[in-house]
This record gives structure tokens, sequence and C-alpha cells, in this order.
């Protein structure tokens, strides 16, 4: 009896190997993740140069990981195991307070080669203000909510450590959301991003920095746009019992703005892109996801300030804020953006402000601080 079930356990695990083997070769492949809203890993090219530095190996176990058939029934399964066996985090993901997934924070690894890129780009600047503001994340802000005995990388250091060799102007926002954290939701429970209560106190931070006057939360009005938002963290567990995050704007009356779109030619109205509501990836709501370039006009400006504004995809939910003090806002995300963005704005003298916006989980590795030149 014993001999005949352990053959039955050797059968089912064989026979269980076998058809996700033949899924895995079989099943048509998928290039992006509409669940990951990132693209995923195709097969690597193979050559014996491949072979002998070990990436063929490490592409390959990458592409097996991305298209493993049943992945993201295996994904809510661990999270689930995870969880009924009392762990706190799951895929580098801890699982926190008041129902918060908070990613952690490792020590990054190119922290001088970030000092330099943003000292050289300072540097070439001839006329126009620069102005730094680097966002801390929710692993700092809401460290309360984090379960105990967990230790990350400190952002705060690694921002004043940043800060220190800069020599222009520098936002402090840390304060100001540790001041409000426990009023607003700042950042989403189940994405990356902070929210746009999160964006506004940054760039009230940005305004007093500037010497300008921000606009009070009293005149915009806030609106829930969806409430069914499961951002980039969700998609790492695949929790089911998770829920949902609201996403919300802040709406304005008497807006009269251009909005222009540089590599597909498309002229809007509005910095916001409802189809994308519809779709796993809202975030991209704001701003109609990844773009190099976007001219925003504002029309009912009652300046001629002109803003450049360099950023990662926090920045998204902010621009609307900022529209409100210039003229002509050039939103450029430098991954794409394949010219030198530091010539552009030289050779446009009506540009008077530059703002490079990141944020500190992701700039460590954010190819586009690269393109910074």
């Amino acid at each position: 009896m014993e001999k005949n079930y352990k053959k039955f356990v050797w059968i089912t695990v064989l026979s269980g190997i076998l058809l996700l083997s033949a899924g895995l070769l079989l099943l048509p492949k998928k290039d992006y993740s509409e669940q990951e809203n990132r693209y995923l890993e195709q097969f690597p090219e193979f050559s014996l140069e491949t072979l002998a530095d070990g990436s063929f190996m490490q592409d390959f176990e990458t592409y097996v990981c991305d298209h493993f058939p049943l992945r993201d029934a295996f994904m809510t399964v661990r999270t689930w195991y995870e969880r009924l066996t009392g762990r706190n985090q799951v895929n580098g993901i801890y699982l926190c307070d008041d129902g918060y997934f908070i990613e952690e924070y490792e020590t990054p690894e190119n922290t001088a080669r970030i000092i330099s890129t943003f000292t050289r780009f300072e540097e070439k600047i001839t006329d126009a203000e620069v102005a730094f503001l680097l966002a801390p994340t929710a692993v700092t802000i809401y460290a309360d909510k984090l379960p105990q005995n967990v230790r990350n990388a400190d952002q705060l250091a690694e921002i004043e450590t940043i800060y220190a060799a800069l020599s222009s102007t520098k936002v402090d926002i840390t304060k100001a959301l540790l001041t409000q954290k426990d009023g607003y939701p700042l950042y989403y429970r189940l994405d990356h991003h902070w929210t746009t209560y999160g964006a506004y106190f940054a760039y009230v931070e940005y305004c007093h920095a500037l010497g300008l006057t921000p606009y009070s939360m009293d005149e915009f009005t806030p609106t829930v746009v969806s409430d069914d938002f499961q951002g980039t963290i969700y998609s790492k567990l695949n929790d089911s019992f998770a829920g949902a995050d609201e996403l919300t704007i802040f709406a304005q009356e008497n807006t009269d703005l251009t909005v222009t779109y540089h590599d597909t030619g498309e002229v809007t109205d509005t910095l916001y892109a409802p189809d994308y509501l519809d779709t796993k990836d809202q975030y991209s709501y704001f701003l109609n996801n990844i773009h190099p370039m976007i001219e925003v006009t504002n029309h009912s400006a009652d300046n001629n300030n002109v803003l450049v504004l360099i950023k990662d995809s926090y920045a998204n939910c902010m621009v609307p804020f900022l529209t409100n003090h210039y003229k002509t806002i050039y939103v450029v995300d430098t991954r794409y953006y394949k010219n030198s963005i530091s010539t552009f704005i030289n050779e446009n003298p009506d540009i008077t402000n530059v703002l490079v916006l990141y944020n500190l989980n992701t700039m460590d590795d954010d190819l586009g601080i690269g393109g910074i030149y």
C-alpha cells in the first residue's frame, strides 16, 4: 500500500512537471504583461560568448520565470502561503498595517554616478534656474506601518548625500509629508507611486522653495475617477484579498490647456487619458503613459515662465498643479528623449526653470538618469 502511494506521488509530480514544461514550450508567448504592466523577457540569443559569460543562462532563467504556465496563479498561492505561515515579506514587498503593501528599499549602488550626472547637468545650464526634488517613498513616510524589526537602507541619508553635492535649489519635502501622513493618503496601498495628495504637498514645498505662492487645497475639487485601482505592487503579489485603491484627481475650473505629445503628434486639451481607466495600468491616466517630451501650454497663465520638468512617473500627477505657475511646461522622460536636454534648454532662452524630480526607490537603477546631459 505504501509502495503504491509513493509511486502515485512520483507519477503525479512528474506528470505535473511534464505538463508545465510542455506548456512552457508550446503555449503562445506574450510580449507584454497587462497584469504586471511591463514587457516580458524574450528568449535570449544563444552564442558561445553569452554562454561563457553566463548571461545566456541568466536571461533564460528570467525568460522561464516570465512565461511559466499559470504564473499568476502560482504567485497568488505563494502570497497566501506566506501569509498563513506568518511571513511579513513576499517578493521584496512588506505586508504592512492598514492593508498597505510597501516595497523594501535596498542600499543604493549608483550614488556616485547619480551625483556626477546631476552636477554635470547643473553646470551645463547657463541661464535657467535649476531645482532638484528627490521624493522619499512609502517605506520612509509610512515606516510606522512596516512589520517590526525590518531593516531598510536610509532614504533620507541618501537624499542628504546627493543634495550636499548640488549647488542648485534643493526641495526638501520629507518634513511636509511626515506632517500630513496621518491626515491624507499620501501613497497608494497597492502601487509604488504617491497619490495626488502626496504630489500636492510636494508641489507646495516646491513653490515655497521657488518663491511661488501655492494654490490652497480649497481651490481644487478632489474627485475620485476610479475605485478599483490595483497597481504595480499588487501585480507582484496577486493577492485577491487585497482590495483596491481609489484614484483621485484635484479638478480645477477654468483651465485652458493645450497638451502636445511630440512623439505621436497628438494634441489634446487635457492632462488626463480616460481610456486608461479601463485597463490594468490606471496610473497612466495621468499624462497618457510614457512619452519622450510633452508640451503643456496654459493659455490662462498670467506670466511667461517656462519650465522643463525632467522626471520619472512620480511627476505625472504633479504636473496639473505646476501648470498654474507656468505658461509652458516641457515634460521630459530622458529614458526615451534621445537628444541633449541641456542643449535644448540653453538654446531656448525663454526657459526660466528646470525641475529634476525622481523617487528614491527606483532612482538607483533608472536608466533615464544616464540620459540627463
